[in-house]
């Protein structure tokens, strides 16, 4: 019989919230030959004025309304109302865990293992729930929401530590997630293991020779996020040291986002960035091939797919420094970071990018004959995951209450 192994994430797609990512998902899936996974699928929901009757009953820990739906016999979508901003960030979260672990004992049955998909909010329930029942828990770490929510709350740092501590496993995401948390609450003493994100689209294309056509990719919801005022100025610029420059942007959206990117077009890159529409992710790598470069300083990013996409596509990639694959090419040309907040950097970087594209890709194409993608594959992945979930069951390391000191 298959270990049975229970996790808890915000970001997997439910009957809640359909319109998620699909990463958690993903690694689930990938290893689902080995493990019995059942997910909880947390959604908060902002309670408004709602709130204030059950602060003034209960200043201390208000009162937590939850909902369960069972989706399918192994993912139960949770909807729990409790204000944002922080706010009774980990008494809701507690009380949360209460309740769940209350359910979770009524029902049955118990899992061997629980992973909490995010150390500074699921962790606190993964942890909670864990001690109640007396089995070990792990995590995983994603960059932009924990490193926020550890610069915001250091006052709850005596409660993530022992969260930090006391797991089986910890997966961070990437390096310099890893380092947030370790510079907030310390090393561990416990098995972590780096886990690249998943992609479908891993190919590998050898790069080749295109002229200075560059490319960026996202949602055009996204396209303050992604940075796309200051990456389109900087093409523009860019073109006027290297003429013939130009840059296309993949991706859907609705008229008034379309109309809104297109007026920062007009006027910054006007000839120059292109609005080329959505590609199918099955034709994504194909596409990235034809381009000298992949650009998308974003102002957070707490993995990027396309990232790992573009780089098995043959296309070297511009990533904002600090965020996204940082940390996993450190000495390598084809992956260049660059501060998201200054246009006169990513201006010269593109050039950069296509002045040297032979050199770069040369470069990516030793990359791929080393067999460097390999970690960022999805059998390397699995094995990873795997592995660290095996260690972890194997723990008999339970969770103590932490300090209240």
């Amino acid at each position: 019989m298959k270990p049975r192994i229970l996790h808890i994430s915000g970001d997997m797609p439910d009957s809640i919230q359909p319109a998620k990512s699909r990463v958690i998902e993903s690694l689930l899936a990938l290893t689902a030959d080995q493990f019995d996974h059942h997910m909880w699928s947390l959604n908060r929901h902002a309670p408004g004025p709602a709130f204030l009757p059950r602060l003034v009953r209960n200043p201390l820990r208000p009162a937590l309304p939850v909902s369960l739906h069972e989706d399918s016999p192994s993912l139960t979508a949770i909807r729990y109302d409790a204000p944002g901003r922080g706010l009774w960030h980990y008494a809701m979260l507690t009380r949360l865990a209460d309740r769940l672990a209350d359910h979770l004992v009524q029902s049955g049955p118990l899992p061997a293992l629980i992973m909490g998909h995010k150390l500074t909010i699921e962790g606190i329930v993964a942890a909670e729930v864990a001690r109640r029942i007396g089995v070990p828990f792990g995590l995983s770490i994603q960059g932009n929401t924990d490193a926020r929510i550890l610069k915001s709350r250091p006052d709850l740092a005596r409660r993530f530590r022992p969260i930090w501590q006391d797991a089986a496993i910890a997966f961070p995401f990437t390096p310099w997630a890893l380092k947030a948390v370790e510079v907030a609450l310390g090393q561990r003493t416990g098995p972590t293991s780096l886990l690249p994100c998943p992609t479908p689209a891993d190919a590998i294309f050898p790069p080749k020779l295109v002229g200075p056509k560059l490319v960026t990719a996202f949602h055009l919801r996204h396209q303050q996020i992604k940075n796309a005022p200051i990456l389109i100025k900087a093409a523009g610029l860019a073109a006027r040291s290297v003429p013939g420059l130009t840059l296309d942007i993949i991706g859907d959206g609705t008229d008034d986002e379309k109309a809104r990117l297109q007026h920062l077009i007009d006027r910054d890159a006007p000839g120059i960035a292109h609005l080329v529409g959505p590609v199918p992710h099955g034709e994504m790598q194909q596409r990235l091939n034809g381009y000298a470069g992949f650009a998308m300083p974003s102002k957070r990013e707490s993995f990027g797919l396309v990232f790992v996409e573009a780089l098995l596509a043959g296309c070297p990639v511009l990533y904002p420094q600090g965020a996204a694959v940082d940390g996993y090419f450190t000495d390598s040309g084809f992956a260049r970071a660059v501060q998201s907040k200054h246009v006169h950097a990513i201006t010269q970087a593109l050039v950069d990018l296509v002045r040297n594209e032979a050199e770069l890709k040369n470069e990516l194409l030793a990359w791929q004959a080393k067999d460097g993608p390999s970690p960022f594959r999805r059998a390397a992945i699995a094995r990873c995951f795997s592995e660290g979930l095996a260690a972890a069951l194997a723990s008999r390391n339970s969770p103590k209450r932490p300090t209240t000191a």
